[in-house]
């Protein structure tokens, strides 16, 4: 739905042949490991996109967004990033890839759980809530989002993986 299996499977698929020893080491002072930004998008997954999509497919009173937003600028890392906060900040806490994947698996079973429940997928574009960048966004856009969000870590991780 909407390019969020393949942006997974992408990831999943850059991640594969490295070690865990590499997927936690720090390249790069300051910066996130390659384990830090897959639990990322785990957290945003579990503790934003998810629970806003559950909420907002059961609000009644949800209304559709006045306007597209330009969340394909997502993917383009000359854009200025919005900085990670509070629950979404990984841990420093080492973590091996079969962890990494059994949390990023949870979160899209979560996720979908609540999609497959939709019927009639034109109610997405009905519904809207919130998001910390873009503003309000339908619910379409939301789950647009969250495979623009992983395409955008992949390029970090692609770039983090070349320092290795």
């Amino acid at each position: 739905m909407l390019g969020i299996e393949e942006a997974r499977k992408e990831l999943l698929t850059g991640v594969e042949n490295l070690s865990d020893e590499q997927l936690n080491r720090e390249v790069e002072e300051g910066r996130w490991t390659i384990a830090q930004v897959l639990e990322h998008l785990h957290l945003i997954e579990r503790g934003l996109a998810a629970p806003i999509i559950q909420k907002e497919l059961a609000n009644e009173d949800s209304q559709p967004a006045r306007k597209k937003k330009p969340i394909e600028l997502t993917v383009d890392r000359s854009v200025q990033k919005v900085e990670a906060t509070g629950p979404f900040v990984p841990s420093n806490e080492f973590m091996p890839l079969e962890e990494i994947k059994k949390r990023l698996s949870q979160s899209r079973a979560t996720l979908q759980e609540a999609l497959h429940a939709v019927e009639d997928e034109s109610i997405l574009s009905q519904k809207s809530a919130k998001h910390p960048a873009f503003g309000t966004m339908d619910l379409e856009q939301w789950i647009e989002f969250i495979g623009l969000h992983e395409r955008r870590h992949l390029q970090q991780i692609e770039e983090l993986k070349a320092k290795l």
